[in-house]
């Protein structure tokens, strides 16, 4: 059996995935897979990854007809793969050498189902450390004690796919895929869903991924109508959370995520005009379709400014266009589409 599938979506990032590229052949292994997907490129990423394949041990190349985004993309993948442990890199970021060896041996010293990691963010020629927000290292534990408390950043928050490592098992529980179509944060619901139905994890002090940030192309960057694809995915973690057995106790801590980034969200000035006002449009039907208890809770308990701005939002009047359905069909303007657009929160693919 392969002991390792590293799963890789590319779009449009030439730049930077040969970068991505030799740091996997530093740390290729003969029980290793690299499923490299390429996301319908119409950049050079095609002839790259087919090189790629004869030069990278285990390199398998899987071209995508349409794009679909990072989500799908890493789906595609995970349908691929067939290792006993599963990780991720997005195609413009880069390794460490030897860096997926040590990490076989920790998840397989420590037997659990998840190992988060720390990673190196990296903007421009500045680096810094990131950590996971997760307190004991190298304790296996119950991951949805990690979720709270309410108030403070947990490891629900640290939302990175890449930054870890996955035993199958999680995969054939049907824990492991991705929110098809979401093109930004789908994430989220993928690391709620992890820490409230795996049964074991552990964080790490590691550090071996080098995640960019500031890439141009990024969507983060670019901000047109995919970026409001957080509330799609909000949605989901609420709803989800509400039918936990435990949901009186995890609710609040999603509703007062949800309200954090709609409001980070809001005094951004990187979107379009019209994308402004759909997510103002968007943002206030989200609002009113949280529970109202749990939201008065977290609004009461934000700093007064974001306090203030969101309960606004929340009077203002309904707008029937703005719902999720009416969102998920949003047209990806044709200019932002051929942007090339890195990443839904950066480093993959649409």
């Amino acid at each position: 059996m392969v002991k390792l599938s590293v799963i890789v979506p590319f779009y449009n990032v030439q730049s930077y995935a040969p970068e991505a590229l030799r740091s996997l052949r530093a740390n290729a292994h003969p029980d290793f897979e690299f499923i490299l997907v390429d996301d319908a490129s119409s950049d050079g990423i095609p002839d790259i990854l087919e090189r790629a394949t004869a030069e990278l041990p285990g390199a398998v190349h899987i071209r995508h007809a349409r794009n679909g985004g990072l989500a799908t993309a890493r789906n595609t993948g995970l349908d691929r793969a067939s290792g006993e442990y599963i990780t991720f890199l997005d195609g413009d970021d880069w390794l460490a050498p030897g860096y997926y060896p040590e990490l076989v041996s920790v998840i397989e010293r420590l037997g659990c189902d998840f190992v988060r990691t720390d990673h190196v963010s990296c903007t421009g020629r500045s680096r810094t450390l990131a950590r996971v927000p997760h307190g004991r290292r190298g304790a296996v534990m119950a991951p949805r004690d990690a979720i709270l408390p309410t108030d403070r950043t947990t490891s629900v928050d640290y939302a990175y796919a890449w930054a870890g490592i996955y035993h199958r098992r999680l995969l054939d529980d049907g824990l492991l895929h991705f929110p098809d179509g979401l093109r930004t944060a789908e994430d989220r619901p993928w690391i709620w869903r992890l820490h409230r139905r795996a049964r074991s994890f552990a964080a790490v002090g590691l550090l071996g991924v080098f995640y960019r940030r500031g890439v141009a192309s990024s969507l983060t960057q670019i901000g047109d109508v995919r970026q409001l694809d957080f509330i799609r995915a909000f949605d989901q973690v609420v709803e989800e959370t509400a039918r936990d057995p435990e949901a009186e106790a995890l609710l609040p801590k999603a509703v007062r995520t949800y309200c954090a980034v709609l409001s980070h969200h809001l005094t951004s000035d990187r979107f379009e005009p019209q994308v402004a006002r759909r997510l103002r449009a968007l943002g206030a039907a989200a609002l009113k379709r949280l529970p109202s208890d749990v939201l008065n809770e977290a609004l009461d308990a934000m700093d007064p400014e974001r306090s203030a701005r969101l309960r606004r939002l929340r009077r203002r009047p309904a707008d029937r266009d703005a719902t999720p359905q009416a969102q998920q069909q949003d047209p990806v303007p044709a200019t932002a589409a051929a942007a090339g657009t890195a990443g839904a929160a950066k480093g993959g693919t649409v």
